[in-house]
């Protein structure tokens, strides 16, 4: 399960699933240096993206058929 203050580039790491959400929302975490060290709560505040939405997202990403 990914929480709100999960580090990006762990959960992009442990979850490579979750790159889709996050491209979707126009996030490239894949590609920023402060992914391995800003959490998913300070990231969409960054963004102002809503962070229970982002996670729904996220965890439903881990969950679905490939």
């Amino acid at each position: 399960m990914i929480t709100k203050d999960m580090i990006i580039g762990d959960i992009i790491r442990q979850h490579p699933v979750t790159v889709q959400v996050f491209a979707r929302h126009g996030l490239e975490c894949y590609e920023c240096q402060i992914a391995d060290l800003e959490t998913l709560e300070h990231g969409a505040g960054h963004h102002k993206l809503d962070i229970e939405m982002l996670l729904n997202e996220l965890n439903s990403s881990l969950t679905s058929p490939t």
